[in-house]
């Protein structure tokens, strides 16, 4: 057998560390597959309003009149199923919105009939919230979708139980002197710190089968709905663009 001399062992050698160092796709070095870390966010911004400490419903209101009828339990907004959606007292149009929810951690019906719920900007284009966690559904009905129109570009859910995070860029429609929308809204969503929205362009109220725009303020307010399901939210915070 031919042995090999040392100096072509040495750069057999070399050879081998300079690959095991080559960086990943990322730039950095290969690291093994695993679960994402789970963290929690800060302080909200300086200059974002507080929508939900965990103390009060002060900053909401039942979307019929009158106080919100939702219950606070451990720090959490619970949804209290059959008492009606909700809505902040203030409006807005542009904003950064930050929610955090979670879908009841005992597992109930199937489809749209389990954990569900949503965040609707200005009262009408629709966030999904939804379990879906190993829970098959039409696709632009799955937490992460802009209901009815775009299904989440990846279905980065959690277990039901687990807190979940929205991180969400909206931009209200923008209109001419007559009303005509000469740009559409459009929105970009983070579910649990990964894009599932990018930059969408809404193409009407997402609750209408054949989705168009009807004329409405420049501003309204934020609803979370009851969809008959005791969904959880908690530590939510909006900013103002």
């Amino acid at each position: 057998m031919k042995t090999r001399s040392p100096l072509l062992a040495l750069n057999l050698h070399a050879v081998l560390l300079f690959t095991l160092a080559l960086p990943g796709p990322s730039g950095r070095a290969a690291e093994p597959a695993g679960a994402a870390r789970v963290v929690n966010p800060g302080p909200p911004p300086s200059d974002a309003i507080v929508l939900f400490d965990g103390k009060n419903l002060d900053a909401w209101e039942s979307e019929q009149g009158g106080p919100a009828r939702w219950r606070i339990e451990d720090g959490a907004m619970v949804v209290v199923g059959g008492t009606g959606n909700i809505r902040t007292r203030r409006a807005f149009g542009d904003c950064q919105l930050h929610i955090e929810w979670a879908t009841p951690e005992k597992i109930e019906g199937e489809g749209q009939g389990r954990g569900n719920s949503g965040v609707f900007l200005m009262g009408r284009y629709e966030v999904q919230i939804l379990d879906s966690w190993q829970n098959p559904t039409y696709q632009n009905g799955q937490a992460g979708a802009v209901y009815g129109q775009a299904p989440p570009l990846v279905n980065a859910s959690r277990p039901p139980g687990q807190w979940q995070t929205y991180d969400i860029i909206f931009r209200a429609p923008r209109r001419d002197g007559s009303g005509k929308v000469v740009r559409p809204a459009t929105i970009t969503v983070l579910h649990n710190g990964v894009l599932v929205q990018d930059h969408f362009e809404i193409r009407g109220s997402t609750y209408l089968e054949r989705p168009q725009y009807e004329p409405h303020p420049d501003k309204l307010p934020l609803v979370l709905q009851d969809h008959g399901n005791p969904v959880r939210f908690r530590n939510i915070w909006i900013r103002e663009l």
